[in-house]
């Protein structure tokens, strides 16, 4: 009987596929496992057949359907171990497959493909370029160099003619994954000794088989963390009806690396654009943690509700549901891990306010001191500058850089500003009540002269927390081995709070990772989606640099995003209704559907909609968990950290993006005024990179500046 194996990229095809057609795949692979190679190639119904004119001569093509073939990859040394890679649309298979060739890599030893057609397509003409160009990208190695680590012929002939890294990512969607990785650590200045430590010995297996022979089989068994081979039936069955969720904890090479590295000598820090698998590495971080010790705790926090109950979702998933591995994983935010350490250690917790209520109480300070300064200024000035350094006396104000802010106080100035601070902070006592960051700088207080209460601690969503949140974390873990993993995307900053982490006594020189493969979104959702923040420069995570998404790219392929506008927001919200209704006719279910405003005014409307026309429906503000189906309702900011196969994101108007409440005015402080424009890009960046394979963004009237023209 055949073996059947799955490459990755067959998952990655697999999962956005509609209910029918996975149903037929489904029935396919049964029916392959029932049969004997012979019975196999003569089967009408598999209709097994080669691929005409195929660069590999072992790609052969099955019937799913009469639309849709399944591509597979069969032996010709004698085994019975055959590789499904695809499935794709008839007519789109046969290309697909004549242009691919699956070759075994000579330092990793895995399985790995190629679109060989392009490559040689595209090298002619760019060593021409490369000719009489000054300087080549990789010319500092020698061809040897290259060979062992594990670059081949037709590879190093495109090498050569790369003159930047511009050229480089022209060729990455082209090139085998394991000498891609190798040419962008080369790119990016790591020695051929790291890259081969860093790259090539954690992608070869500890056990690889040397085959002189290249056998299919063996290359399948030295490419196991990217190719799961099953066994028997029940196997098939199981592995095909595992839910959405669980391709969300799937880990690709480049994260497992990151996740599973033995031990860390500190913290640790995980940047890419979003899909990139952040979280995923993270929720795997913390599965390897916990094996190394049965008394370790881990404490596994973020930003928001939605995403703390996203975790705890997805690390039972990955955990599967293993109680006594649970108990030991605390799943929180950090102001509700910090309320919970004010209230067990002081015995009594202030009543937390909301940004309005704040606003309101420094309007009546503002009011009171009869000061120059706006309600808004002296909101920031508190947050930016007195709670970020934890300032406490007006000598430490009177000393303390003001980094970030565009309008200069002078010490006169900040004389006249320090007692309404402390004006605030009183009448805040008087109420009973403090901000949520005031809690966490008592928590941090607190811990600072208590015992850390953690292992390990993970963070997810690190790029929206606040300094004084920051220094909670630090309080949680001691210092040492493996103390933080903090993964983040300063791109998806959307709450304003930077940081310079080595000030808070979080270090992670050495030790940074950015991930760059999108294994979410399909490329033409992302190269729409990066076209919000192209304008802009972005600050990295640590605070102490830029950031970028070069290099950022994405494997899968699909349809263009729907972008249109609308007479009058009665008729976008009729077409966004229409479009969920299409989406759900083609078999998507409605939990895998997310529909997405600025404002809850107008998300109201798409509810009541929804609901008239018989589409289930649930607000990502309950939590629903997976049992609930229903088309998940949200606003931008709670988007954050969720994933749909599709997204509607709704008003992005003139009006609403930027909103103008939300923007610091340029007259009162230039620099905070730019800030605030980049966080609403990275607000609709957020939203539209939820997507994983159909996106549709509309507006009614004037279109927001931000949408890519």
């Amino acid at each position: 009987m055949p073996q059947l194996a799955f490459a990755s990229s067959f998952w990655e095809s697999y999962d956005v596929l509609e209910k029918p057609v996975r149903a037929g795949v489904r029935k396919a692979m049964q029916k392959f496992q029932q049969l004997t190679v012979a019975e196999l190639q003569a089967d009408k119904g598999l209709h097994l057949e080669s691929v005409q004119n195929a660069r590999d001569p072992r790609m052969r093509t099955i019937r799913i359907s009469d639309f849709w073939r399944g591509v597979v990859l069969a032996p010709d040394d004698g085994s019975d171990v055959f590789l499904l890679v695809n499935v794709i649309p008839h007519d789109a298979a046969y290309s697909w497959a004549a242009k691919r060739l699956y070759t075994t890599n000579s330092a990793t030893r895995a399985l790995e493909v190629r679109n060989v057609v392009a490559i040689e397509e595209l090298t002619p003409a760019l060593e021409k370029a490369a000719a009489a160009a000054d300087s080549l990208l990789f010319a500092q190695y020698s061809d040897t160099v290259l060979g062992e680590l594990g670059i081949d012929d037709q590879v190093l002939r495109a090498v050569r003619t790369i003159v930047d890294h511009a050229q480089l990512r022209a060729f990455e969607t082209l090139l085998p994954e394991d000498q891609c990785e190798v040419l962008q650590y080369l790119a990016e200045g790591f020695s051929p000794e790291e890259v081969y430590r860093d790259v090539v010995t954690v992608r070869r297996p500890v056990d690889a088989v040397p085959d002189p022979d290249e056998s299919l089989a063996i290359a399948i068994a030295n490419t196991a963390s990217r190719i799961t081979l099953v066994t028997g039936p029940e196997e098939l069955s199981d592995i095909l009806e595992k839910p959405f969720a669980a391709w969300r904890v799937f880990l690709h090479p480049s994260q497992r690396r990151v996740a599973y590295r033995v031990s860390y000598g500190g913290p640790v820090q995980v940047t890419g654009g979003p899909g990139t698998g952040k979280t995923v590495a993270a929720l795997h971080r913390v599965k390897h943690l916990l094996t190394r010790s049965p008394d370790t705790r881990v404490l596994l926090t973020t930003f928001t509700g939605a995403l703390a109950a996203s975790l705890r979702e997805n690390l039972s998933v990955l955990l599967e549901g293993d109680a006594s591995l649970l108990e030991r994983v605390d799943v929180t935010t950090v102001n509700a891990y910090a309320h919970g350490i004010v209230s067990r250690l002081d015995g009594k917790l202030p009543s937390p306010i909301g940004d309005r209520e704040e606003r309101q109480v420094w309007q009546r300070v503002a009011k009171k001191l009869r000061l120059p300064w706006t309600d808004q200024f002296l909101a920031q000035e508190y947050r930016h500058v007195i709670l970020a350094q934890d300032l406490r006396t007006w000598d430490a104000y009177r000393a303390a850089a003001r980094r970030g802010r565009g309008s200069a106080l002078s010490p006169a100035r900040r004389e006249q500003l320090w007692p309404a601070v402390e004006l605030f902070e009183s009448m805040l006592r008087d109420q009973k009540a403090t901000t949520h960051l005031g809690i966490c700088a008592r928590a941090a207080e607190l811990l600072a002269a208590s015992s850390p209460t953690h292992h390990h601690v993970v963070v997810d969503e690190a790029q929206d927390l606040h300094p004084a949140q920051w220094r909670v974390l630090r309080g949680a873990v001691a210092p040492g081995s493996d103390d933080l993993f903090i993964t983040g995307d300063p791109h998806q900053r959307i709450y304003d709070s930077k940081v310079s982490l080595g000030s808070l006594g979080i270090s992670v020189t050495g030790r940074t990772h950015r991930l760059r493969v999108n294994y979410r979104s399909t490329e033409e959702i992302l190269s729409w989606s990066t076209g919000i923040l192209s304008p802009v420069t972005v600050e990295d995570l640590a605070g102490d640099g830029s950031d970028s998404l070069t290099g950022y790219r994405s494997l899968l392929h699909g349809r263009r995003p729907h972008v249109d506008g609308y007479g009058t927001e009665q008729a976008e919200v009729a077409a966004v209704v229409k479009r969920v209704e299409g989406w759900i006719s083609q078999g998507i279910r409605p939990s895998e559907i997310g529909v997405c405003t600025r404002f809850n005014v107008l998300l109201d409307k798409v509810y009541d909609k929804l609901s008239a026309a018989g589409v289930p429906v649930a607000r990502v503000r309950d939590t629903p968990g997976p049992q609930v189906e229903g088309v998940r309702l949200s606003t931008m900011h709670a988007m954050k950290g969720l994933e749909f196969r599709c997204v509607a994101v709704l008003g992005v108007t003139a009006g609403a993006m930027p909103f103008s409440r939300e923007v610091t005015p340029a007259s009162v402080d230039a620099l905070q005024h730019e800030s605030d424009l980049l966080r609403e890009r990275c607000l609709l960046f957020v939203a539209c990179t939820r997507a994983r394979e159909a996106l549709a963004v509309s507006w009614s009237g004037e279109p927001s500046p931000f949408v890519p023209r």
